[in-house]
């Protein structure tokens, strides 16, 4: 069974059909044809050498596999690329083939030039995501549910509100994911373009602006900043994604049954029994996030790095860092298709609200009592109306009211009947769901 059965599921495949190795072997060429025509442009080699580059060389076939093969000699795969490369041109171009440049410079450039597009791809889904977010929380800005604390029954809250902190971090993790900048890379083989003076950064500027990259201060061949800033970014989107799967994950069991991942031909069957909807559609994006949380420690790990060149940290970067982002697509995916085909079972919702007999409200109805009884003795009958309630399968208001009579008649007709309906009704103590989702839904249009 090939290894990729087991890995490429959880990844997006679309960004799998654009980062394959002969996709970063056009990216490396990408890099080093702009090169010589940003030099060429500042008359660093003659008028004509790179436009006969790319004539010679965006024909040729590279053999990627010896490329592949060469990377256990040189280190990285731009010094077996660069050969290659240097083979296919003619004699007199050799000289103007990857002129002041260190393999760094064309590896980091060109994996920023194929991370480029997937993060375009990782804004959709997340735009999609948004959109299908705010169109839940409108739709159950009133839906009244249990909140749930440490696993157990607490207090009314509203599916709205649930949905908007999906909502929430998968949008603070789009913008933080938006504000980056991946840059260009070009510093030749210390990091200070030697051998070219000031003009070392022209050449760094103008190759930045030629292949779509942002301009950094300086190179960064140990300054990984930006690549820690990328990791991070889309390890806090997979917390996120996470987040939602496992929330939907734990809203599906068969005892719940307040929500169910979108049907499909053959989605969340089992293998052995047919009566089972599985959400597997959770357990692929909680898959796929906690691999891309092991990346990201891998990556944060080799932040710093030693002098001018990294010495096995840099190296460590390079699959955390392709495949956390393909890995964050494909969970994307995934969250994408639940969040626009969510059911919500708002009936059972309102069927668990009662599973405790009520116990849920006990603390608005202490709070009700208090000013009558003093905190403890409000507190000890409101547990125990509950427990009445619960075991008599009665409303919560019934067995407060009959519990009063019994233990503190003085109090008969000091407390209505409709105010202990009220004081024991969910959909009556929800605090500030409503306003919550409205001001989430403003700052997710804003």
């Amino acid at each position: 069974m090939p290894v990729d059965m087991l890995q490429t599921p959880f990844m997006s495949q679309p960004a799998l059909m654009a980062s394959r190795d002969e996709d970063f072997v056009k990216a490396m060429l990408a890099v080093e044809l702009a090169l010589a025509e940003t030099q060429e442009s500042l008359g660093i080699i003659p008028s004509g050498s790179a436009g006969r580059m790319r004539a010679a060389l965006e024909s040729h076939v590279f053999d990627v596999s010896a490329i592949t093969t060469g990377i256990a000699t040189g280190g990285n795969a731009a010094i077996p690329f660069v050969k290659a490369g240097r083979v296919a041109l003619p004699n007199d171009l050799r000289r103007y083939w990857h002129l002041g440049a260190t393999s760094q410079d064309i590896v980091d450039s060109a994996l920023m030039l194929l991370l480029t597009p997937r993060l375009a791809r990782l804004d959709d889904l997340l735009g999609r995501c948004r959109t299908a977010a705010i169109g839940l929380m409108e739709d159950h800005a009133e839906t009244v549910m249990v909140g749930r604390t440490l696993m157990q029954q607490a207090l009314p809250i509203t599916f709205g509100v649930k949905v908007a902190h999906w909502a929430l971090g998968f949008e603070q993790g789009r913008r933080r994911l938006a504000e980056l900048a991946l840059p260009v890379q070009f510093g030749g083989a210390v990091g200070v373009h030697s051998g070219w003076g000031e003009q070392g950064l022209e050449v760094m500027d103008g190759l930045a602006e030629r292949l779509g990259l942002a301009v950094p201060v300086l190179p960064w061949h140990t300054d990984r900043q930006p690549i820690h800033a990328l990791a991070s970014a889309v390890d806090a989107l997979a917390g996120a994604a996470e987040k939602l799967a496992l929330d939907v994950s734990l809203l599906t069991q068969t005892e719940l049954g307040e929500v169910a991942e979108p049907a499909g031909e053959g989605m969340g069957e089992s293998s052995s029994m047919p009566h089972k909807r599985n959400p597997v559609r959770s357990a692929m994006i909680r898959g796929a996030c906690r691999r891309i949380h092991g990346h990201a420690a891998v990556i944060i790990n080799a932040t710093a790095q030693p002098l001018e060149r990294g010495l096995g940290e840099w190296h460590a970067e390079w699959t955390p860092l392709v495949d956390g982002v393909l890995l964050l697509e494909g969970a994307l995916e995934q969250a994408t298709v639940l969040l626009e085909g969510l059911e919500v079972n708002s009936e059972a919702m309102r069927r668990n609200l009662a599973v405790t007999g009520g116990a849920i409200m006990a603390e608005p109805v202490a709070r009700r009592l208090t000013p009558h009884l003093g905190p403890d003795a409000a507190k000890a009958l409101a547990a125990d109306a509950a427990e009445r309630a619960r075991q008599a399968s009665c409303p919560y208001a019934q067995a407060l009211e009959a519990l009063l009579g019994e233990r503190h008649p003085e109090l008969a007709g000091a407390i209505a009947r409709d105010e202990l309906d009220a004081a024991t009704d969910p959909a009556l103590y929800l605090g500030s769901s409503k306003a919550q989702v409205a001001r989430a839904i403003a700052w997710l249009e804003g």
